[in-house]
């Protein structure tokens, strides 16, 4: 079976980071995301997506996201159902955030006034046992590029 989801969006308000009676860190947040098609009047549509994290994933994302911050999320798809406060079975769709990703600079994102520790940003694998070496420069009067 597969449950993978990846999405990239806007922060549709700052993460907000609570704690289980066990200490456990959970931060639940909504990501504004457009569709790839434009509808007939010319309208690009939205999704708004409720996304939960845990543990450092969920300290992560609230210290470093704020509102209108674009960022990607990949996890996994949960349902879950829940009876509301007048007795309404209810069914609640949320994405669980495993990783988050920056997706644009820090100057743009944050502001001038951020904090500079990114130490907890993941690394793909394939870069990690890379180095500058295993690359070469194209310069612009190559005739024949490789790809």
């Amino acid at each position: 079976m597969l449950n993978r989801v990846v999405l990239m969006g806007r922060l549709a308000a700052d993460p907000e980071l609570r704690f289980t009676p066990n200490n456990v860190a959970v931060a639940t947040f909504t990501l504004a995301v457009g569709r790839t098609y434009v509808t007939k009047g010319g309208e690009r549509q939205t999704d708004w997506v409720d996304i939960v994290a845990w543990r450092q994933t969920a300290e992560f994302i609230s210290k470093f996201f704020k509102k209108g911050q674009l960022m990607a999320v990949e996890g996994t798809l949960q349902t879950r159902t829940y009876e509301d406060k007048n007795g309404n079975k209810r069914k609640a769709v949320e994405v669980v955030a495993e990783n988050a990703f920056f997706c644009e600079s820090k100057q743009s994102s944050m502001g001038s006034d951020a904090s500079s520790d990114f130490s907890h940003t993941e690394v793909p694998q394939s870069f990690e046992s890379g180095s500058l070496d295993d690359f070469e420069e194209i310069t612009s009067g190559d005739k024949e590029l490789p790809f």
